[in-house]
């Protein structure tokens, strides 16, 4: 039985195609549960029948893509039950990884992560613009990615990627930053990188724990908790 042999030009045609691909995805250009033939992703990304063909079995593999006999191939569809699945894959992932990142990262790396983060707080102090979103966005989802790469384990963070990938393809006005949902996402990552400076994985965790729960409710679209009450002098006292 011949087997069929691929250039290194064919493979990297296909990896080009799926990163066209979720980039869509994250874009929103495809919605959703969305169906779709292997034409028109050819045209949507750019690239040649084949490649999309040899990219297919990966995205299956992934979850991000069905083939539905008779009806053709169908984008993942998101419902609550599947957000609360991938917020609760990447608190697993995220909790193991920053307690080795807390552990074992170099100051140097911990201190660069800082001062991105610093930079981003003070452009926002002059005025939250399309700009300044953008940056912010990238920083936040850069830290996680680096705390998660930071295992050096392939596995683990394809499996981050792609979940992190599912995520996205949200809707973005629930689970991208705006101009109301920076200051507390920059208060909580600020919570959680002055933890990792103090070597500290216990504040570390809740740190992480109280971000990624926000970050949850806004993308089920549940109203953030309101603060606790706090008494006047007068009130709550046991004499």
């Amino acid at each position: 039985m011949s087997r069929i042999r691929r250039t290194p030009g064919q493979a990297i045609q296909r990896h080009q195609a799926y990163e066209a691909f979720t980039r869509r995805l994250m874009e929103r250009e495809l919605a959703p549960g969305q169906f779709v033939t292997q034409k028109e992703l050819a045209s949507l990304t750019g690239f040649r029948l084949s490649a999309i063909r040899e990219m297919i079995p990966r995205l299956e593999a992934e979850g991000l893509l069905h083939a539905i006999p008779q009806r053709g191939l169908q984008v993942a569809h998101l419902d609550a039950s599947m957000v609360r699945d991938a917020f609760g894959l990447r608190e697993v992932i995220e909790q193991a990884a920053l307690a080795h990142f807390v552990a074992a990262a170099p100051d140097a790396l911990i201190v660069a992560q800082a001062a991105e983060l610093d930079a981003v707080r003070k452009a926002a102090a002059h005025g939250i613009d399309a700009q300044v979103l953008a940056e912010a966005q990238r920083v936040d989802w850069g830290f996680h990615d680096v705390v998660v790469d930071f295992l050096d384990n392939r596995l683990i963070s394809d499996i981050h990627r792609v979940n992190a990938i599912r995520m996205r393809m949200m809707m973005p006005e629930r689970v991208t930053l705006s101009a109301a949902t920076l200051p507390p996402a920059i208060a909580e990552h600020a919570v959680i990188i002055a933890a990792i400076r103090r070597r500290d994985a216990t504040a570390a965790a809740a740190g992480l724990a109280a971000h990624l729960a926000s970050a949850r409710r806004r993308a089920l679209g549940i109203e953030p908790e309101p603060p606790p009450a706090v008494s006047s002098p007068s009130q709550g006292r046991i004499s």
